[in-house]
């Protein structure tokens, strides 16, 4: 596939934040998002093999899609999980159950709902690239978390990778992603939570490894053609 880099973003220390886009115009578009947490390296990394094979598999249909690949530009620099104001992004967008109550700083939700100008900078995207899917890569245990109408993708990318699948990963997420793009678009939201590195696995390439062959199937499915009519 063929991917251009549009206009970025803009990070709380002022950094860029690199968007990549199809040149293809849909009602829906496909979101690969990485580093919404920026001490999530593993998440990263499987979003960085994945983009990297598809710009150089030229078999592929195109697909309408936007790929992001840090979203916490500041944050990934640092090795943290907030970003550089020290918001958990994650729990910052305009959600009915968003709140501003917290009991860890590292869930701090922010000031208001979607004060953080990376959250801002991703809702301008989806308003005007409206989502059919996302999948945001990220980093806890291996768990696939859906929200929304995407059970069958994580059904689907589960009989490769053997990770748990959930709609509810045990505890309140108020102000996320899953939460957020279900309200405001009707869009499906896979979490793919990878392996930590070390505590699960030994390498990031094994991480790679165990996700590729259901990752490159996906997109040679109709599954994911059915998500963004």
């Amino acid at each position: 596939m063929i991917f251009s880099e549009i206009e970025s973003g803009q990070s709380f220390e002022g950094n860029s934040i690199p968007a990549f886009k199809t040149d293809i115009k849909a009602p829906k578009y496909l979101y690969l998002i990485g580093g919404v947490h920026g001490d999530e390296v593993e998440g990263v990394y499987v979003l960085k093999e994945l983009f990297q094979w598809l710009k150089l598999e030229h078999s592929l249909k195109d697909l309408p899609m936007i790929v992001i690949p840090i979203l916490n530009v500041d944050g990934y620099r640092a090795q943290t999980r907030v970003n550089a104001h020290q918001v958990d992004l994650n729990r910052n967008l305009p959600t009915k159950d968003w709140t501003g109550v917290h009991t860890q700083a590292k869930y701090n939700p922010g000031s208001k709902a979607m004060s953080e100008p990376e959250n801002q900078y991703l809702v301008k995207l989806m308003d005007k690239y409206k989502p059919g899917l996302i999948i945001s890569f990220h980093t806890w245990k291996p768990i696939l978390n859906y929200n929304g109408n995407s059970k069958d993708v994580a059904d689907y990318l589960s009989q490769f990778n053997k990770y748990e699948t959930a709609s509810d990963i045990g505890y309140p997420t108020p102000g996320s992603l899953g939460t957020f793009a279900v309200e405001k678009y009707n869009s499906p939201v896979l979490t793919f939570e990878c392996p930590e590195l070390k505590k699960h696995r030994e390498s990031l390439k094994e991480i790679w490894l165990e996700n590729e062959e259901g990752l490159k199937n996906f997109f040679q499915t109709d599954l994911v053609w059915e998500k963004l009519k």
